[in-house]
């Protein structure tokens, strides 16, 4: 059974940092592709980062330049490093597992965390 649990979000103030992890079992982890979405109040869910089982990254334009996503196969654990955070970031952030990676676009599969909220305050 694949479980994905995040942690590391919070409250903190504009232009503070955070970092997230999702810690992955019951899946091969060095194997799959992995990406962070959020989903802002009264707002669908959106693509963050992904990260390809060989390391390619990708970014949605709202978080190039401050956001890093990483992982570390040893332990099962994906990240989000956040600076420079601002009150538009201010969501609930889930990670997704083993979605389908075409080169340019990837397709969240049906494995989703619980998800941790990031509140930034202006």
């Amino acid at each position: 059974q694949v479980q994905l649990v995040e942690s590391g979000g919070g409250l903190v103030q504009a232009g503070e940092s955070l970092r997230l992890s999702c810690v992955a079992s019951g899946i091969r982890f060095s194997g799959i592709h992995m990406a962070w979405y959020r989903q802002p109040p009264g707002k669908q869910r959106e693509l963050v980062a992904f990260i390809s089982r060989r390391g390619s990254t990708m970014y949605s334009d709202s978080v190039k330049g401050r956001f890093t996503i990483s992982r570390d196969n040893a332990k099962n654990t994906m990240y989000l490093q956040m600076n420079s955070l601002n009150p538009e970031d201010t969501a609930v952030y889930y990670c997704n597992a083993d979605g389908a990676y075409t080169g340019t676009i990837y397709y969240p599969s049906g494995y989703w965390g619980q998800g941790t909220q990031v509140t930034v305050s202006s």
